[in-house]
């Protein structure tokens, strides 16, 4: 070989390694909450789920599922419309993966504590490949929608839980595992649904309930290869919701036609659409005139997932950069001990871990209020849901593009998709805009501001950590009175955030002082409460560095 062609000093890949046992912050939090009348999570199931996640034949499945993107085939040779998209075989096995692994609708046929498990499993895969986790979310947020349809919920309710993924392009009748997804969007209103030009027209009643022919158009329909659809379309009684399915019940193809697919920056595994409707038969799900709300139901729970992902993202992110800054020297040593780059790793480690801790406590509330009537966790799930979804999603992009330089030019490059830092990197906007980007959240919050006493809430949620760190008790009592006093719409991003900072000190106080960490909530306060985190790489010399550093590293003797 010529020797100018010898590699060295290139970090080894970062492969076949378990993303549980080696995610020690995440197994803190979900220890704290098995300590706070969760029921028994199962660690055997996430250290298997973790193992199978980071491996050489997932990580290969998923360079492969983005580079060779999905097809649309919408004629067959003969020229019959057939509107169908072809992937890579890649793209199913990993959703064949998710599905074994209860990502989708499981949670909903199994005892409390199953949608914290799911979260956590949910966060791992996404560390592998977030882009086919689009249909597994919509499957599973769509179920408390569809119980507004009996019939339909009573039909569909159990396949949509049903772990053995089916990839045929068939009838509902005909498989046992289903997926579902949604389509709101349209061309002249994005967010303003109710600006939405879809007609419905009631076309009589059979077993499924009253259904309707539906025309219109749809500029984004996500996952269209799956079984099912819930849309949005204007009928006598108002906007309303509507469950749209590939077939009809006789076996015949709806009136679905896949206009295009869309181009995006990333999410390139999964085939986001345009579509048309020209009399589709579809059934209506709760009354005619409620489709925000009804449809709003499955939105809240897709909105968790956007949490969950970009907490994986980031997770996956820093593990990447501390394994290269570990192993990759200048200037005499490893990367890793250079005072700045060992300050960057400390900080992002906190943003993560943060992270991690806020999403997971929006699915304990999701958990609770789904299995009792715990008015504080009603409250709490009202009330997390935009909050987590605006903050964990707006640090994303910056936390990835900061993890992206500790690996220098070796980041930036795709490589026919083995460069999984720049994956990552196109992937972090999406969570941040699907669902309702920053402002629509923002509004969110305010709205969950008027539907309940939040205040008793948030006090019983920092009450833990009062007298902890003078920062704490100053930035909780602000967000008290914010709450109390804040009216205006300008306002709203600032509360957004503020409730978020001061709600991930707090949990990270509640998971980490039994585990001789307290130095992260202290790390936390200085850095995010008592001065303004606008870049990475400020903490000060009072912190221990080196704590938070191998506190994240992803290494199984964790």
């Amino acid at each position: 070989m010529n020797p100018t062609h010898e590699v060295f000093n290139q970090p080894t890949p970062l492969v076949d390694v378990n993303l549980y046992t080696g995610n020690r912050p995440l197994r803190d939090t979900l220890a704290a909450l098995a300590g706070s009348a969760m029921p028994a999570l199962d660690m055997t199931a996430l250290e298997s789920a973790g193992a199978e996640f980071g491996g050489a034949a997932m990580l290969r499945n998923a360079r492969l599922a983005n580079t060779h993107v999905p097809v649309l085939q919408t004629h067959d040779r003969q020229g019959r419309r057939i509107d169908e998209i072809e992937f890579h075989p890649s793209y199913h096995a990993l959703l064949g993966a998710a599905l074994r692994h209860g990502l989708h609708g499981a949670p909903w046929v199994e005892a409390p504590g199953a949608h914290v498990q799911r979260a956590a499993a949910f966060m791992l895969f996404t560390e592998a490949e977030p882009s086919v986790l689009c249909p597994v979310s919509m499957s599973y947020a769509v179920t408390p929608a569809l119980r507004a349809n009996p019939a339909l919920h009573a039909a569909l309710g159990d396949r949509l839980a049903h772990r053995v993924y089916d990839d045929r392009f068939v009838p509902i009748a005909q498989k046992a595992a289903l997926t579902m997804g949604m389509g709101m969007t349209e061309k002249q209103g994005g967010s303003d649904v109710r600006s939405n030009t879809t007609r419905a027209v009631f076309d009589g009643e059979d077993g499924w309930g009253r259904r309707y022919t539906l025309t219109g158009h749809k500029w984004f329909f996500s996952a269209p290869m799956c079984d099912a659809f819930l849309v949005l379309a204007q009928s006598v009684g108002g906007l309303s919701c509507f469950f749209l399915p590939r077939f009809r019940p006789d076996g015949t193809l709806n009136a679905i036609a896949i206009q295009r697919l869309k181009h995006k920056l990333g999410n390139h595994a999964n085939a986001s659409s345009e579509v048309e409707f020209v009399d589709a038969h579809a059934w209506l799900v709760g009354e005619e005139g409620r489709g925000v709300p009804q449809i709003l139901a499955m939105g809240a729970l897709t909105r968790l997932d956007c949490a969950l992902g970009t907490a994986g993202l980031m997770r996956q992110a820093l593990s990447l950069a501390l394994h290269h800054t570990a192993q990759r020297r200048a200037f005499g040593k490893t990367l890793m001990a250079q005072p700045l780059m060992k300050n960057v790793l400390a900080d992002l480690a906190l943003e993560s871990e943060a992270a991690t801790a806020l999403a997971l406590r929006l699915a304990v509330a999701v958990d609770r209020s789904e299995h009792g009537a715990d008015a504080h966790e009603q409250v709490m799930r009202r009330l997390l849901t935009p909050v987590a979804k605006f903050w964990i999603c707006k640090r994303g992009s910056h936390f990835a593009q900061e993890a992206m330089e500790c690996l220098g030019g070796n980041g930036y490059v795709e490589e026919g998709g083995q460069g999984v830092m720049a994956r990552i990197y196109r992937e972090m906007p999406l969570n941040s805009i699907w669902e309702g980007a920053g402002n629509i959240m923002a509004l969110d919050l305010l709205r969950a501001l008027r539907g309940a006493d939040v205040e008793p809430a948030l006090e019983q949620e920092f009450a833990a950590a009062r007298g902890a760190h003078v920062a704490f008790d100053r930035a909780a009592d602000a967000v008290l009175r914010q709450v109390d006093a804040i009216t205006e719409e300008g306002q709203a991003r600032r509360l957004a955030r503020d409730v978020a900072l001061v709600l991930q000190a707090a949990l990270i106080f509640r998971h980490t002082q039994h585990h001789g960490a307290t130095s992260v909530f202290d790390a936390f306060c200085d850095s995010r409460l008592a001065q303004a985190s606008d870049v990475y790489g400020l903490l000060t010399a009072r912190h221990d560095l080196d704590l938070l550093v191998a506190r994240a590293m992803p290494a199984d003797a964790q």
